[in-house]
Protein backbone atom coordinates (compact mmCIF):
# COMPACT_ATOMS: atom_id res chain seq x y z
CA UNK A 1 0.00 0.00 0.00
CA UNK A 2 0.94 3.64 -0.33
CA UNK A 3 0.38 5.20 3.08
CA UNK A 4 0.58 8.82 4.21
CA UNK A 5 1.38 9.42 7.89
CA UNK A 6 0.81 12.69 9.72
CA UNK A 7 2.29 13.15 13.18
CA UNK A 8 5.16 10.74 12.61
CA UNK A 9 7.52 12.53 15.00
CA UNK A 10 5.72 11.39 18.16
CA UNK A 11 6.02 8.22 20.22
CA UNK A 12 3.60 6.17 18.10
CA UNK A 13 4.55 7.62 14.72
CA UNK A 14 8.25 7.14 15.37
CA UNK A 15 7.72 3.41 15.83
CA UNK A 16 4.99 3.06 13.21
CA UNK A 17 6.76 4.41 10.12
CA UNK A 18 9.69 1.94 10.18
CA UNK A 19 7.27 -0.91 10.94
CA UNK A 20 5.14 -0.02 7.90
CA UNK A 21 8.21 0.17 5.68
CA UNK A 22 9.38 -3.19 7.01
CA UNK A 23 5.98 -4.56 5.94
CA UNK A 24 6.78 -3.44 2.39
CA UNK A 25 4.52 -0.37 2.26
CA UNK A 26 5.51 2.90 0.60
CA UNK A 27 5.27 5.57 3.30
CA UNK A 28 5.13 9.32 2.80
CA UNK A 29 5.25 11.65 5.78
CA UNK A 30 3.31 14.89 6.10
CA UNK A 31 5.47 17.45 7.94
CA UNK A 32 4.98 21.09 8.86
CA UNK A 33 8.68 21.97 8.61
CA UNK A 34 10.95 22.03 5.58
CA UNK A 35 11.18 18.46 4.22
CA UNK A 36 14.52 16.72 4.78
CA UNK A 37 14.03 13.63 2.61
CA UNK A 38 12.18 12.68 -0.55
CA UNK A 39 9.59 10.84 1.56
CA UNK A 40 8.62 13.99 3.46
CA UNK A 41 6.08 16.47 2.10
CA UNK A 42 5.12 19.78 3.61
CA UNK A 43 1.57 20.71 4.54
CA UNK A 44 0.01 23.52 6.57
CA UNK A 45 -2.79 22.15 8.77
CA UNK A 46 -3.00 25.37 10.78
CA UNK A 47 -4.32 27.11 7.67
CA UNK A 48 -5.94 23.90 6.34
CA UNK A 49 -3.73 23.78 3.27
CA UNK A 50 -2.37 20.66 1.59
CA UNK A 51 -1.29 19.90 -1.96
CA UNK A 52 -4.21 17.91 -3.43
CA UNK A 53 -1.74 15.67 -5.27
CA UNK A 54 -0.27 14.36 -1.99
CA UNK A 55 -3.25 12.15 -1.18
CA UNK A 56 -4.52 11.52 -4.67
CA UNK A 57 -2.94 8.08 -5.09
CA UNK A 58 -2.63 6.89 -1.48
CA UNK A 59 -4.45 3.81 -0.20
CA UNK A 60 -4.39 4.90 3.43
CA UNK A 61 -3.78 7.88 5.68
CA UNK A 62 -2.80 7.47 9.32
CA UNK A 63 -3.36 10.75 11.14
CA UNK A 64 -1.64 11.01 14.51
CA UNK A 65 -1.20 14.78 14.42
CA UNK A 66 -1.98 16.91 17.45
CA UNK A 67 -0.24 18.75 20.27
CA UNK A 68 0.78 16.27 23.01
CA UNK A 69 -1.38 16.11 26.13
CA UNK A 70 1.04 16.79 28.95
CA UNK A 71 0.71 16.49 32.76
CA UNK A 72 0.19 20.19 33.35
CA UNK A 73 -2.74 22.51 34.07
CA UNK A 74 -4.95 23.15 31.06
CA UNK A 75 -4.78 26.90 30.64
CA UNK A 76 -6.99 28.63 28.10
CA UNK A 77 -4.09 28.90 25.65
CA UNK A 78 -3.11 25.26 26.05
CA UNK A 79 -6.71 24.11 25.56
CA UNK A 80 -6.84 26.17 22.38
CA UNK A 81 -3.65 24.46 21.15
CA UNK A 82 -4.94 20.97 21.99
CA UNK A 83 -8.23 21.54 20.18
CA UNK A 84 -7.05 23.40 17.10
CA UNK A 85 -4.04 21.19 16.39
CA UNK A 86 -6.35 18.16 16.21
CA UNK A 87 -9.32 19.66 14.43
CA UNK A 88 -7.28 21.50 11.81
CA UNK A 89 -5.15 18.46 10.94
CA UNK A 90 -8.09 16.06 10.81
CA UNK A 91 -10.37 18.35 8.81
CA UNK A 92 -7.59 19.11 6.32
CA UNK A 93 -6.84 15.44 5.70
CA UNK A 94 -10.49 14.46 5.64
CA UNK A 95 -11.38 17.04 3.00
CA UNK A 96 -8.30 16.16 0.92
CA UNK A 97 -9.33 12.50 0.95
CA UNK A 98 -12.88 13.45 -0.05
CA UNK A 99 -11.48 15.44 -2.97
CA UNK A 100 -9.31 12.47 -3.99
CA UNK A 101 -12.37 10.20 -3.98
CA UNK A 102 -14.20 12.66 -6.21
CA UNK A 103 -11.35 12.45 -8.74
CA UNK A 104 -10.93 8.66 -8.54
CA UNK A 105 -13.83 6.88 -6.82
CA UNK A 106 -12.58 3.43 -7.82
CA UNK A 107 -9.61 3.37 -5.42
CA UNK A 108 -10.41 1.96 -1.94
CA UNK A 109 -9.13 4.27 0.79
CA UNK A 110 -8.94 4.15 4.56
CA UNK A 111 -8.34 6.84 7.16
CA UNK A 112 -7.03 5.71 10.55
CA UNK A 113 -7.50 8.77 12.73
CA UNK A 114 -6.19 9.19 16.25
CA UNK A 115 -8.56 9.73 19.15
CA UNK A 116 -8.37 8.91 22.84
CA UNK A 117 -9.85 6.59 25.41
CA UNK A 118 -10.72 9.79 27.28
CA UNK A 119 -13.71 10.01 24.90
CA UNK A 120 -15.78 8.23 27.55
CA UNK A 121 -14.92 10.49 30.48
CA UNK A 122 -14.62 9.03 33.98
CA UNK A 123 -16.76 5.88 33.87
CA UNK A 124 -16.00 4.18 37.18
CA UNK A 125 -15.98 0.35 37.34
CA UNK A 126 -18.36 -0.27 34.41
CA UNK A 127 -16.87 -2.17 31.47
CA UNK A 128 -16.68 0.20 28.50
CA UNK A 129 -17.04 -0.92 24.89
CA UNK A 130 -17.04 1.22 21.79
CA UNK A 131 -20.78 1.87 21.86
CA UNK A 132 -20.61 3.68 25.21
CA UNK A 133 -21.60 7.38 25.15
CA UNK A 134 -19.08 10.20 25.46
CA UNK A 135 -18.26 11.97 28.69
CA UNK A 136 -18.83 15.63 29.43
CA UNK A 137 -15.40 16.84 30.55
CA UNK A 138 -13.02 18.83 28.35
CA UNK A 139 -10.99 15.87 27.14
CA UNK A 140 -14.08 13.83 26.29
CA UNK A 141 -15.63 16.66 24.32
CA UNK A 142 -12.31 17.28 22.56
CA UNK A 143 -12.41 13.65 21.38
CA UNK A 144 -16.01 14.08 20.21
CA UNK A 145 -15.06 17.07 18.05
CA UNK A 146 -11.84 15.38 16.89
CA UNK A 147 -13.71 12.33 15.64
CA UNK A 148 -16.44 14.46 14.04
CA UNK A 149 -13.78 16.24 11.96
CA UNK A 150 -13.42 13.05 9.86
CA UNK A 151 -16.95 13.52 8.49
CA UNK A 152 -15.93 14.72 5.01
CA UNK A 153 -13.90 11.54 4.39
CA UNK A 154 -16.60 9.24 5.77
CA UNK A 155 -19.31 10.96 3.74
CA UNK A 156 -17.19 10.46 0.61
CA UNK A 157 -17.03 6.71 1.21
CA UNK A 158 -13.61 6.44 2.85
CA UNK A 159 -13.44 3.71 5.51
CA UNK A 160 -12.73 5.69 8.68
CA UNK A 161 -11.36 4.05 11.83
CA UNK A 162 -11.20 6.09 15.04
CA UNK A 163 -8.26 4.99 17.19
CA UNK A 164 -9.32 5.50 20.81
CA UNK A 165 -5.92 4.90 22.34
CA UNK A 166 -5.29 4.24 26.02
CA UNK A 167 -2.08 4.71 28.02
CA UNK A 168 0.74 3.64 25.68
CA UNK A 169 3.58 1.93 27.54
CA UNK A 170 6.96 2.11 25.85
CA UNK A 171 10.50 3.21 26.77
CA UNK A 172 9.98 6.79 25.58
CA UNK A 173 6.38 7.22 26.72
CA UNK A 174 5.82 10.30 28.87
CA UNK A 175 3.92 8.30 31.48
CA UNK A 176 6.85 5.91 31.86
CA UNK A 177 9.38 8.74 32.13
CA UNK A 178 7.40 10.69 34.73
CA UNK A 179 6.23 7.79 36.90
CA UNK A 180 9.55 6.00 36.50
CA UNK A 181 11.37 8.97 38.02
CA UNK A 182 8.85 9.36 40.85
CA UNK A 183 8.96 5.68 41.75
CA UNK A 184 12.75 5.44 41.55
CA UNK A 185 12.88 8.25 44.11
CA UNK A 186 10.71 6.13 46.40
CA UNK A 187 7.78 8.53 46.16
CA UNK A 188 5.37 6.33 44.23
CA UNK A 189 1.96 5.16 45.32
CA UNK A 190 -1.65 4.96 44.31
CA UNK A 191 -3.34 8.17 43.24
CA UNK A 192 -6.61 9.17 44.79
CA UNK A 193 -8.71 6.16 45.73
CA UNK A 194 -6.70 3.91 43.40
CA UNK A 195 -9.96 2.35 42.24
CA UNK A 196 -10.01 4.21 38.91
CA UNK A 197 -9.13 2.05 35.90
CA UNK A 198 -6.11 2.83 33.74
CA UNK A 199 -6.58 1.24 30.28
CA UNK A 200 -3.06 0.53 29.02
CA UNK A 201 -1.54 -0.86 25.83
CA UNK A 202 2.04 -1.71 24.95
CA UNK A 203 3.69 0.31 22.19
CA UNK A 204 4.18 -2.93 20.24
CA UNK A 205 0.44 -3.67 20.36
CA UNK A 206 -0.44 -0.08 19.47
CA UNK A 207 1.65 -0.46 16.32
CA UNK A 208 0.38 -3.99 15.70
CA UNK A 209 -3.25 -2.91 16.01
CA UNK A 210 -2.78 -0.03 13.57
CA UNK A 211 -1.13 -2.35 11.04
CA UNK A 212 -4.01 -4.80 11.51
CA UNK A 213 -6.67 -2.12 11.04
CA UNK A 214 -5.22 -1.03 7.71
CA UNK A 215 -6.86 -4.05 6.10
CA UNK A 216 -9.35 -5.37 8.69
CA UNK A 217 -13.04 -5.03 7.86
CA UNK A 218 -13.63 -2.47 10.61
CA UNK A 219 -14.84 1.11 10.63
CA UNK A 220 -15.81 3.54 13.36
CA UNK A 221 -14.38 3.65 16.89
CA UNK A 222 -11.93 1.03 18.12
CA UNK A 223 -10.56 0.91 21.68
CA UNK A 224 -6.80 0.45 21.59
CA UNK A 225 -6.23 -0.97 25.05
CA UNK A 226 -5.09 -4.33 26.40
CA UNK A 227 -7.90 -6.83 27.12
CA UNK A 228 -7.53 -6.58 30.92
CA UNK A 229 -7.43 -2.97 32.18
CA UNK A 230 -6.19 -2.56 35.74
CA UNK A 231 -6.94 -0.12 38.52
CA UNK A 232 -4.50 2.61 39.42
CA UNK A 233 -3.73 0.77 42.66
CA UNK A 234 -2.83 -2.37 40.71
CA UNK A 235 -0.80 -0.40 38.16
CA UNK A 236 1.26 1.41 40.79
CA UNK A 237 1.79 -1.78 42.81
CA UNK A 238 3.21 -3.52 39.74
CA UNK A 239 5.41 -0.56 38.87
CA UNK A 240 6.79 -0.48 42.39
CA UNK A 241 7.54 -4.19 42.21
CA UNK A 242 9.27 -3.89 38.83
CA UNK A 243 11.47 -1.05 40.13
CA UNK A 244 11.99 -2.72 43.54
CA UNK A 245 10.57 0.31 45.28
CA UNK A 246 7.90 0.36 47.98
CA UNK A 247 4.67 2.20 47.22
CA UNK A 248 3.65 3.45 50.66
CA UNK A 249 2.74 7.01 49.77
CA UNK A 250 -0.74 7.44 48.33
CA UNK A 251 -1.27 10.78 46.64
CA UNK A 252 -4.55 12.34 47.81
CA UNK A 253 -7.09 13.20 45.13
CA UNK A 254 -7.18 16.84 46.20
CA UNK A 255 -3.41 17.13 45.67
CA UNK A 256 -3.68 15.74 42.12
CA UNK A 257 -6.61 18.03 41.37
CA UNK A 258 -4.88 21.09 42.82
CA UNK A 259 -1.57 20.46 41.12
CA UNK A 260 -2.77 19.32 37.69
CA UNK A 261 -6.25 20.79 37.43
CA UNK A 262 -8.61 19.17 34.94
CA UNK A 263 -5.83 17.00 33.51
CA UNK A 264 -5.44 15.42 36.94
CA UNK A 265 -9.17 14.98 37.43
CA UNK A 266 -9.76 13.50 33.97
CA UNK A 267 -6.61 11.45 33.33
CA UNK A 268 -5.16 10.58 36.74
CA UNK A 269 -7.91 10.22 39.32
CA UNK A 270 -10.52 9.51 36.63
CA UNK A 271 -10.42 6.49 34.35
CA UNK A 272 -12.15 4.02 32.10
CA UNK A 273 -12.44 0.26 32.29
CA UNK A 274 -12.25 0.16 28.49
CA UNK A 275 -11.91 -3.14 26.65
CA UNK A 276 -10.91 -3.68 22.98
CA UNK A 277 -14.12 -5.42 21.95
CA UNK A 278 -14.07 -4.50 18.26
CA UNK A 279 -10.35 -5.12 17.89
CA UNK A 280 -10.69 -8.63 19.32
CA UNK A 281 -13.78 -9.32 17.22
CA UNK A 282 -11.81 -8.37 14.10
CA UNK A 283 -9.24 -11.08 14.84
CA UNK A 284 -6.37 -9.11 16.36
CA UNK A 285 -4.20 -11.14 18.75
CA UNK A 286 -2.44 -9.13 21.45
CA UNK A 287 1.27 -9.68 21.97
CA UNK A 288 1.34 -8.09 25.44
CA UNK A 289 -1.39 -8.83 27.97
CA UNK A 290 0.74 -9.01 31.11
CA UNK A 291 1.32 -5.63 32.76
CA UNK A 292 4.37 -6.77 34.72
CA UNK A 293 6.16 -7.92 31.56
CA UNK A 294 5.12 -4.81 29.62
CA UNK A 295 6.35 -2.44 32.33
CA UNK A 296 9.64 -4.33 32.62
CA UNK A 297 10.21 -3.81 28.90
CA UNK A 298 9.19 -0.15 29.03
CA UNK A 299 11.37 0.56 32.07
CA UNK A 300 14.39 -1.33 30.78
CA UNK A 301 14.04 -4.09 33.37
CA UNK A 302 13.30 -6.93 30.97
Amino acid sequence: MKIAVAGASGLIGGALVPALRADGHEVVQLVRRTPRTAEEHRWDPQHRRIDPALLRDVNAVINLAGAPIRPRPWTRGYRHELVNSRLDATATISQALADAVAEDPSRPRVLLNASGIGYYGDTGPAEIREDAPPGSDFLAQLCVRWEAATAAAADAGVRVVLLRTGLVLGPDAMLIKVLGLVFRLGLGGRMGSGKQYWPWISLDDEIGAIRHLLTADVSGPVNLAAPAPVTNAEFTEVMGRVLSRPTPLPVPAFAVSTGLGEFGRASVIGGQRAVPARLLESGYVFADTDLDKTLRTALGKG
